[in-house]
């Protein structure tokens, strides 16, 4: 394989993350890190993405009125009765 792009990157992103590309691809992988801090950056932001995602549903089996303030609830059903 010849040097990995950015394009690649993002390509190979998923199976990277998951410690699944074969060990030449790694490498590859790797040594473009290594010279391309916007993908370091990418990769990070990405990261961060997935952990606040996971975060947002970490409680989504308590009830609502436990984390929105009453009002706020009623407002909103309000709401949505009048549309």
């Amino acid at each position: 394989m010849s040097q990995l792009t950015c394009r690649d990157v993002v390509d190979f992103l998923i199976d990277y993350l998951a410690c699944e590309l074969d060990p030449a691809t790694r490498v590859e992988f790797d040594a473009h890190l290594a010279s391309c801090d916007e993908c370091v950056a990418f990769i990070r932001s990405y990261e961060q993405t997935i952990r606040l995602g996971k975060a947002a549903f970490e409680r989504l089996d308590e009830p609502a009125e436990q984390r929105v303030p009453r009002a706020l609830v009623d407002a909103i059903l309000a709401a949505r009765r009048r549309v």
